[in-house]
């Protein structure tokens, strides 16, 4: 089972987070601009170029201490085809290093549509009597809003596949309760429900450490919700943004895990592509000021999380 996979590199390493790579071209340090606009020329093709060689950098800094990245494919898409080149590289390259990959792309559709968006990162098509994978990503995120029609093509991937997907249950973003916090007539909130949804989609699925090929995104910033669905979701892995630039702190975020330090990975983003800025360091010193604030962050939330257990 997929998560089996990145739950053994959580173990390995002994670091329960996620590297987020979203990759404005601001991020990226001047240096590295010039010499891939002086290639291609200032243009997508450029700046698709440039942000490729920043990610590899930052994976090559970080891959034995990091078990997972997590590229949110709306960074790349913004620069067209060259982007999503880009993106396609960072995968390939991500997995080299033996990096698990989730692709953030919050892909939500029904029937056929949501089978291409499957066969697309979890899944391959054929082409003239031979399979190809399209982006071959480890795992996906994913909107269940659409209840199991959208989600069914992606569970029968999961398990013939070796795949994952993380379904979106209570967001990070500051007006997530708008709608995910209505309390339902038969009593609960919308988010209770989606979780409730996750461990019968991933019913089927358990792997050797009790979770499941369905995961939950349960955000940082709302920690007391973060130990609800703890308890409530004994089989559903959690993807837990927010933490650092939206807020969520350390302590909070140890509500997401159980009692063997598992249950959890938790993401950054812009703190790890951004070190250097940060620091106030050199820029061509960024990679190793990413694989500082990737060995800070592990140290501050495994300080709050039970020892790990396999």
């Amino acid at each position: 089972m997929s998560l089996d996979r990145m739950i053994a590199k959580i173990i390995e390493t002994g670091n329960p987070t996620v590297a987020g790579l979203d990759p404005k071209l601001d991020f990226v340090p001047e240096f590295i601009k010039e010499k891939a606009f002086a290639e291609e020329g200032k243009n997508l093709k450029g700046a698709a170029k440039a942000i490729l060689e920043f990610n590899k950098a930052i994976i090559d800094e970080i891959y034995d201490l990091v078990p997972a990245v997590k590229p949110q494919a709306a960074y790349y898409e913004m620069y067209g085809y060259h982007g999503v080149k880009a993106l396609y590289d960072t995968i390939e390259y991500a997995k080299s290093k033996g990096m698990f990959v989730i692709v953030d792309g919050k892909r939500n559709d029904i029937g056929a549509t949501m089978e291409a968006y499957t066969n697309a990162y979890l899944g391959s098509v054929e082409i003239d009597g031979q399979s190809f994978e399209g982006f071959g990503a480890d795992a996906l995120t994913v909107n269940g809003y659409l209840g199991t029609d959208g989600i069914a093509p992606l569970t029968a991937a999961c398990n013939k596949n070796d795949k994952g997907i993380f379904v979106l249950v209570k967001t990070s973003n500051k007006s997530s309760g708008e709608l995910q916090d209505k309390l339902l007539e038969e009593g609960g909130t919308i988010y209770n429900a989606m979780g409730d949804m996750c461990e019968q989609w991933g019913a089927d699925s358990i792997g050797k450490y009790g979770y499941s090929a369905v995961g939950a995104v349960v955000g940082a910033t709302y920690p007391e919700q973060l130990a609800e669905m703890r308890a409530k979701l004994p089989h559903t892995f959690f993807l837990v943004p927010g933490y650092g630039a939206q807020g969520g702190g350390a302590e909070g975020v140890a509500k997401a895990f159980d009692e063997k330090g598992l249950g959890a990975i938790v993401n950054s983003s812009r703190a790890i592509m951004c070190a250097y800025k940060t620091e106030g360091c050199d820029e061509k010193d960024f990679a190793k000021a990413a694989r500082r604030e990737v060995i800070r962050m592990r140290d501050d939330i495994t300080a709050y999380v039970p020892a790990l257990k396999k």
